[in-house]
């Protein structure tokens, strides 16, 4: 794809993430495979305002939502008379690094479930609770809660689970797929574009180990598949469906594009 008019260079920043004295990994040799040598996230490629904030947990507003969450951790819903600690007890131990783990083939679904359709899983099965809505604030305060217990562990996704490989292919080809009207792929812009200032927006790998993710331009969190379809709506195109198994195939994929790098939930975006 070539430089679109207007378009500008840029490199990211060559610095250093620590969060809560974590030290994050934000880039590290890419997987076998990979389309680049390096893997970068998306935090080296914002303003300084924005990764000063993502630093400092007392600043970062998607702490707010780890409160939120932890909170419903611990409160009993459904018809069980369970919650979340229930079964679980301390999130920090038993979901400790959890979160970097996902999405994991569920042999009973037959598929990938990530985090979201995990908690959906545990709520209507072990506690008598109905599923969330996609995107209620429950859910996305929830997951960024159990993702939070991750933060600083190197993403893994494992491919040799059930059928995970066929759905990592789907996920591929979904990845370099033009769509829509303006006929644009996430690889247009994550790939070919990657470095590129467009407007005031300077384009990333598309890194997805920092959601859900608090975004300044909305006021709030913004889940991993909210953002899936906010692309594809970008590109004038039908919008699938969360959890559907497009989205499902293309988050396995863009989950092992960032392999190595450190879970960074809440990570602030512009």
């Amino acid at each position: 794809m070539s430089c679109p008019l207007g378009a500008a260079f840029a490199d990211p920043v060559d610095e250093t993430l620590v969060i809560d004295d974590k030290e994050m990994i934000t880039r590290t040799k890419a997987p076998e495979g990979h389309p680049f040598d390096e893997v970068l996230s998306g935090w080296l490629f914002r303003e300084a305002e924005t990764r000063a904030t993502q630093a400092d947990s007392f600043a970062n507003p998607g702490m707010l939502s780890v409160e939120r969450g932890e909170e419903i951790w611990n409160t009993v819903d459904g018809t069980a008379g369970k919650s979340c600690a229930s079964c679980h007890d301390d999130a920090s131990v038993s979901m400790k690094d959890i979160g970097a783990r996902y999405p994991k083939w569920d042999a009973a679904a037959n598929k990938p479930l990530n985090i979201e359709l995990q908690i959906d899983k545990c709520r209507t099965e072990n506690m008598g609770a109905e599923a969330y809505k996609f995107d209620a604030e429950d859910q996305k305060s929830l997951t960024t809660y159990i993702k939070y217990q991750s933060l600083g562990t190197p993403v893994s996704v494992d491919l040799t689970q059930g059928e995970m490989q066929s759905w990592w292919d789907k996920g591929k080809d979904l990845y370099y797929t033009r769509m829509g009207q303006l006929n644009l792929s996430c690889s247009n812009c994550h790939e070919n574009s990657m470095g590129k200032f467009i407007r005031a927006d300077h384009l990333s790998q598309g890194q997805v180990n920092g959601f859900p993710t608090y975004r300044f331009n909305t006021a709030g969190m913004v889940s991993l598949h909210n953002r899936f379809r906010g692309c594809i709506r970008d590109t004038r195109a039908e919008m699938p469906k969360a959890f559907s198994d497009e989205l499902m195939a293309l988050e396995v994929y863009v989950t092992w594009r960032g392999l190595g790098l450190s879970v960074e939930t809440p990570a602030v975006r512009q």
